[in-house]
């Protein structure tokens, strides 16, 4: 048996305990660069869905009790355990979600990342005290944790979408039920096992695989469950605050990105050329912050097309285990299929579409990298979220223009400039309406930031000081004098 195939569990984890039977069905999972046969996991029906929300809320009676230092120590232990399990994080990954290896690695180093901050906000969930009119009173505000915590994450970052929910909620005395994405569920399984073997093994995190469709459905109608995060897209989002409305939780949504990159006149052109392909390409395209939509001043434009396309060529694409690939697969055909779409509607209005043939794909699920030069807006690829390694790029004249083009989107997560020029970069940080601004870099997520974005991108943050903030309620508390005995 190989490293990561020890944490290949065919199970359910719900209370502290390994549910592999009582399944109404069993999910078959493949590696998505050569289709290979990895395992089967259970699909779990409303009936045990309904027992792990019961064993989330019998634990969270006892959890949000123990004491910050206990949680921070047990966040800590988790933490441990992923960096001393990397390889075989990465390596599952890479066979599960088709991620590149050296990704891989990183988001290991990311998502583990979560639980070593949040260990240290664990300490930090602060009250304050409120200045009274009354001499007599004595006002002030306590932190509490909202409940139980109900988490639904998507596959193309498996390890770090879960840590940076569940390690603030945990933190903040919640309990957890994560329904994982069904392509990248041994991934979650994973970081189950280590949240066992640090500790954290009655219930407090639970992972239900199964449909997200019904999971939504029992967690959102269920009033035991207080809060609902989710990450994945606009529509299904829109969805769950519809159904979450009937029994009013806090819901935390991270949404569908169209995210432009523009280049200015006076940017370095070998600077934002490098920064554009790995604003593009990291996770072969399959990222919500994706430079989704590049714009490039037009007295640079032909020169930034030439270089951008000759670097995209010569990126290695194939099985994300040879150190050497850096495009792996797509999910699986049906994301082929969209993209070849949008390229194929792109060329009919127009464009010119540059870079290698399609027939070189090394597989079914691959899809590569591909230049729409001169989009549109009429262009579908311009409206909409490709998740896949294909770049529209396009020329612009004026900064106010395209200020405005950029922001023409029911979209607002992620945006990016290039550009030396300070009052420039003002003028773009102030303009853009996005939650995110990345200037000069495409490298703008960690920890410690407020990630999240505006529009029909999402509600709330995640990550950061207030990431902890979307599993506490403020209580507050008014203190009187009590009579003389």
């Amino acid at each position: 048996m190989s490293d990561y195939q020890a944490f290949m569990h065919e199970a359910a984890y719900i209370g502290g305990q390994w549910i592999e039977s009582g399944a109404e069905e069993r999910n078959a999972i493949h590696d998505p660069a050569n289709g290979e046969l990895l395992g089967h996991v259970p699909a779990l029906g409303e009936q045990q869905m309904d027992s792990a929300i019961e064993a989330a809320v019998t634990a969270f009676e006892q959890w949000r009790h123990t004491s910050p230092s206990t949680r921070a120590a047990k966040l800590k232990a988790w933490y441990d355990g992923m960096q001393n399990n990397r390889e075989a994080l990465a390596r599952l990954m890479t066979r599960e979600q088709g991620k590149p290896i050296n990704e891989a690695r990183g988001e290991v180093d990311y998502a583990s990342s979560f639980l070593d901050w949040f260990a240290e906000e664990a300490r930090r969930a602060d009250g304050k005290t409120i200045p009274a009119e009354d001499p007599t009173k004595a006002l002030g505000t306590i932190e509490e944790p909202v409940g139980v915590a109900a988490i639904i994450t998507p596959w193309n970052f498996p390890l770090a979408m879960i840590t940076r929910k569940v390690g603030a909620a945990v933190a903040a005395g919640c309990t957890t039920l994560v329904n994982p994405a069904t392509e990248t569920t041994f991934c979650a399984l994973a970081l189950a096992d280590l949240a066992e073997k640090a500790g954290l093994d009655n219930g407090e995190v639970n992972v239900v695989p199964g449909s997200g469709k019904q999971f939504g459905e029992r967690v959102c109608n269920d009033h035991r469950v207080r809060a609902l995060s989710f990450t994945g897209s606009t529509e299904v989002g829109r969805k769950l605050l519809e159904q979450s409305a009937a029994t009013v939780k806090n819901n935390a949504m991270e949404l569908g990105g169209n995210a432009p990159l523009i280049v200015c006149e006076d940017a370095d052109l070998d600077t934002a050329v490098e920064g554009a392909i790995a604003a593009k390409f990291q996770t072969t395209g399959q990222d919500c912050i994706a430079a989704n939509r590049i714009f490039v001043h037009r007295s640079m434009y032909e020169a930034f097309v030439e270089r951008f396309v000759e670097k995209m060529n010569a990126m290695p694409v194939g099985h994300g285990l040879d150190e050497a690939n850096e495009i792996g697969p797509l999910i699986h055909a049906d994301a082929v299929d969209k993209a070849q779409s949008l390229v194929d509607d792109a060329r009919n209005h127009g464009a010119r579409i540059l870079g290698r043939d399609q027939s070189q794909a090394p597989g079914e699920n691959f899809f590569m990298p591909t230049v729409v030069a001169d989009f549109t807006p009429k262009m579908r690829v311009a409206a909409e979220e490709q998740f896949a390694p294909v770049a529209p790029i396009t020329p612009f004249d004026d900064d106010a223009a395209v200020i405005a083009e950029a922001n023409d989107t029911i979209y607002g997560l992620a945006s990016y400039v290039f550009t030396p020029n300070d009052a420039r970069i003002r003028q773009y940080i102030r303009g853009l309406d996005y939650g995110m601004v990345g200037v000069n870099t495409m490298d703008i997520t960690g920890p410690h930031v407020p990630f999240g974005g505006v529009k029909q991108s999402g509600l709330g943050r995640e990550g950061g000081h207030v990431g902890m903030s979307e599993y506490l309620e403020t209580k507050y508390y008014c203190l009187g004098n009590l009579p003389e005995a």
